[in-house]
């Protein structure tokens, strides 16, 4: 079985929506795309080189589009972008030119691909895609970068279907310029219980 790890830019109010630039996704009039840049530092750059190690990528149609557009002509500053194996959920595209990409339609072609033997998946972005993911309690990793910056509109990382898990922290580091970054496991169900008790 192999694992499904959502890596995403978030805000303190879990807004994940163009962190990259002001073109990058302005959908929903968004204003605030590139909030992620002013924070770039040595520390969140040796960081993200970890987590751009190649691995197959799970991508949502919008997400993918971005990236086809991008990546193919910037492999220098990913490695291995273009030789993974991209899978992409979507209804309305079928093809695409870049190299090794497959097209999913359903939950089930996820868990069908969940259940296969391969390397990890990790799911960049797209916003729908995870929260279809955490609905069907099909996520196994969070690599969650969050930033000291308060949005209030924007595509947001969690909705109200995410169903109920617990999970771990396997690894963080706070950079200088206060990016909180972490990683966490899949590690159960949902614990309660009454504080001071």
């Amino acid at each position: 079985m192999r694992k499904i790890i959502v890596s995403t830019f978030i805000t303190l109010d879990g807004v994940m929506q163009a962190p990259g630039g002001p073109e990058e996704d302005a959908s929903g009039s968004f204003k605030y795309g590139g909030w992620s840049a002013p924070y770039t530092d040595e520390v969140s750059g040796k960081f993200m080189k970890k987590q751009m190690e190649p691995a197959d990528l799970l991508l949502g149609r919008k997400t993918f589009e971005i990236f086809e557009s991008y990546w193919p002509e910037h492999a220098e500053l990913w490695p291995g972008i273009n030789d993974v194996t991209k899978y992409v959920l979507s209804n309305t595209v079928k093809k695409s030119d870049w190299k090794n990409t497959v097209f999913l339609t359903s939950v089930a072609d996820i868990e069908k691909l969940k259940n296969s033997e391969g390397s990890n998946i990790v799911v960049w972005g797209s916003s729908e895609l995870v929260q279809l993911l955490l609905k069907h309690d099909l996520v196994d990793e969070l690599w969650l970068k969050t930033y000291p910056v308060i949005l209030g509109k924007g595509k947001k990382l969690f909705d109200n279907e995410a169903s109920p898990a617990a999970f771990t922290l396997t690894e963080s580091v706070v950079t200088p310029s206060g990016v909180f970054m972490a990683n966490y496991k899949r590690s159960g169900e949902v614990k309660t219980g009454t504080m001071g008790a």
